[in-house]
């Protein structure tokens, strides 16, 4: 036998060993990869197509103006109600000096409405004691006429005298009338000349206090635009003011992917600036109502001969843990990689989800009203005579034990 003869089955037998090594590696892997498909992978869902998303608060002005003051620029932080852009104020300043003097001029024709009043009714008191006065001369007269003491000249002077003070009186009374009609039910506060004038005193004041525009939020400044100089008009933008720590991540998930994905799944979330060492965690807020080529500024149109079926995705909201947020700040539009467990899915696909809560706010632009009330009130004060100050005092004064008595929280009324 040759030694060729001999090589052939030995040759045969490693070739056959190596392909049943091979084999049984392939099929360890294989059920390795099978066994932990079937116990994480398919509990999961991933994309690489993730972005943040943030609020960009626009900065514009609700007035018309000249820019004379710019107090913050691009990549700058600003905190909420730090002042960004001013206007100049010298045609406000004119309209609420304006506004302020028609209101005291109001509130002191307004004392003098009440004035006349009480000065009328005095007045009908004296046209009163007049009539009485004539007609007891007229009686006196008609009596000593009957025996020819008194010329029937003299009797006839006395029945005028008498239907001229009657007519008097009857004028007075109107007048009372009439000047009680402008005033009858109200207070010199309350009192709608007043209201009328302290309106407008407010919207002076507003007008002169958004000649400064705050920021809304805290957040870093981004797409400044305005100059010095430059006339602006109400809604034109002029910058914007990002708060980075209000930020989430939309996630694009395939049409496939998405019906295992609910609302409050964990997820967990790679960002491509801090690389895969950094992990953040969060969870699934909502769905987007369409798919992203149904909402672009050119929706695809499908209705044509040459149709190829693309897979559509679905944004889905990622709201991101706070804290690791503040300890690893992200910027919009920075890539991410979403991965969702899908373990729990006893929700609905689409929750019907409500909410009472206002998600933003903000108190910057509400401190101008309360300024103008204060406003209005000295303004009121300061032109209010002392009697009328102190008998609205004592009214309230007496509103206030009537209502202790009868255990109900006081009330004051405020001027308008």
């Amino acid at each position: 036998m040759s030694s060729d003869d001999r090589t052939i089955p030995v040759t045969s037998r490693r070739r056959w060993r190596l392909l049943a090594g091979i084999g049984a590696a392939v099929l360890t892997i294989a059920l390795a990869y099978g066994l932990h498909w079937a116990q994480v992978l398919r509990w999961h869902q991933s994309t690489n197509d993730a972005y943040v998303g943030g609020n960009v608060v626009e900065i514009t002005p609700q007035i018309s103006g000249t820019v004379v003051g710019i107090g913050a620029d691009d990549t700058q932080f600003v905190k909420a109600g730090q002042p960004l852009v001013r206007l100049d104020r010298a045609d406000a300043r004119v309209a609420l000096d304006q506004a302020e003097a028609q209101l005291a001029r109001t509130v002191r024709e307004v004392r003098t409405q009440f004035a006349t009043s009480a000065q009328l009714e005095a007045a009908v008191e004296v046209k009163q004691t007049a009539l009485a006065a004539a007609q007891s001369d007229l009686t006196r007269r008609e009596h000593l006429g009957t025996s020819g003491a008194v010329s029937g000249e003299e009797l006839q002077h006395a029945r005028d005298a008498m239907r001229a003070a009657q007519a008097d009186l009857a004028a007075t009374r109107q007048q009372l009338a009439a000047n009680r009609a402008r005033v009858d039910g109200t207070t010199l506060s309350d009192h709608p000349e007043v209201r009328a004038a302290a309106a407008a005193v407010r919207s002076a004041y507003l007008t002169w206090t958004r000649t400064e525009l705050p920021a809304p939020v805290a957040g870093f400044i981004a797409r400044r635009s305005v100059q010095l100089g430059q006339r602006v008009s109400p809604g034109a933008p002029l910058m914007a003011v990002v708060p980075l720590d209000q930020v989430w991540v939309d996630a694009n998930f395939k049409e496939p992917q998405l019906a295992s994905i609910r609302v409050g799944q964990p997820v967990t979330l790679r960002a491509d600036v801090y690389g895969t060492k950094i992990v953040f965690h969060g969870r699934v807020a909502g769905f987007g109502a369409g798919t992203g080529s149904a909402f672009s500024l050119l929706p695809a149109q499908n209705a044509t001969g040459n149709w190829v079926k693309i897979v559509q995705r679905v944004p889905v909201r990622v709201a991101l843990d706070p804290a690791e947020l503040a300890a690893h700040p992200l910027q919009i539009g920075l890539s991410m990689r979403a991965d969702v467990e899908t373990r729990d899915r006893s929700g609905p696909r689409l929750p019907q989800l409500a909410s009472s809560a206002t998600p933003w706010s903000t108190e910057v632009f509400g401190s101008g009203d309360a300024l103008a009330d204060a406003r209005v009130a000295a303004i009121i004060s300061a032109n209010e005579a002392a009697p009328m100050r102190a008998a609205a005092h004592e009214q309230d004064t007496r509103s206030h034990g009537l209502l202790a008595d009868t255990q109900l929280p006081a009330a004051r009324h405020h001027a308008p």
